[in-house]
Formats: structure tokens, sequence, C-alpha cells
């Protein structure tokens, strides 16, 4: 399994987030999310411009095994989505913290990522 990149955060329900510039977010699952799909078949993205508040279900990932909620890991918008994903959804498997991203958003000015796991953190909680 890879290993969990450093400069990420982690949501407690397999999403990794990586801040950007300003309070721009890009979200994707976790290698450990992937592996447990099995081979992803189908990406249903969420549609920019929408609002989720944090732990809201915003989109959702089909695999050969079954469908899995990804879950909105702060609040904010929708800004825009990975759409080489509705060709090759088989990139969340191949690539997940790189190519097979999810979505990218624009987090609440309020919000706080305090909940969001260090790669440390969410390694100990796989352990559990």
């Amino acid at each position: 399994m890879e290993v969990n990149p450093d400069h990420l955060r982690f949501a407690p329900t397999h999403e990794w987030v990586s801040e950007e510039e300003g309070n721009e977010m890009t979200v994707g699952i976790t290698d450990f999310a992937q592996d447990q799909l099995g081979d992803v078949v189908f990406v249903s993205l969420p549609s920019p411009g929408s609002q989720f508040e944090a732990g809201d279900v915003c989109m959702f990932i089909e695999s050969v095994k079954s469908a899995s909620d990804i879950h909105m890991p702060v609040a904010g918008t929708i800004i825009s989505v990975n759409q080489e994903l509705e060709q090759s959804p088989e990139l969340v498997n191949q690539d997940p913290f790189g190519g097979g991203w999810l979505f990218k958003l624009s987090a609440d000015e309020t919000v706080s990522n305090e909940h969001l796991l260090d790669s440390f953190a969410y390694d100990a909680s796989l352990d559990e």
C-alpha cells in the first residue's frame, strides 16, 4: 500500500485534503480507501457551485465490489471536478494522491480543519 503523503490532511472517512492557495483545497480518497473499494468503475462527481457542510455526502464511487459515499471533509463550495474520471474512473485506483483526485473546493471562511488528521494519526486510526 502507498504511504500517505505527509503534506496532506485526512478525514476519518478516508478522504484526503491538500490545502492550496487561499481557502482552496483539493480532495481525493486515500490509498486505503481505494484498496478497500477494489476496481473503480464509476464516479458520480458533485456539481460545481454545490455547497456542502463538513460530513455531508457529496458524491459516490462505484466499484466492482460496492458503492461508497464520499463525504465533504470541510464546509465549502465545489469549484471544480476531475472530469478525467468520467472517462477513466480507474485513475482513483492507479493514482489516488495524484491524477485520481476528485474535486476542488473553496472552504467557507469560518472553516476549521482541526478535526482533520495528519498522516501519522490517520495511519494509526487504520490499525484500530
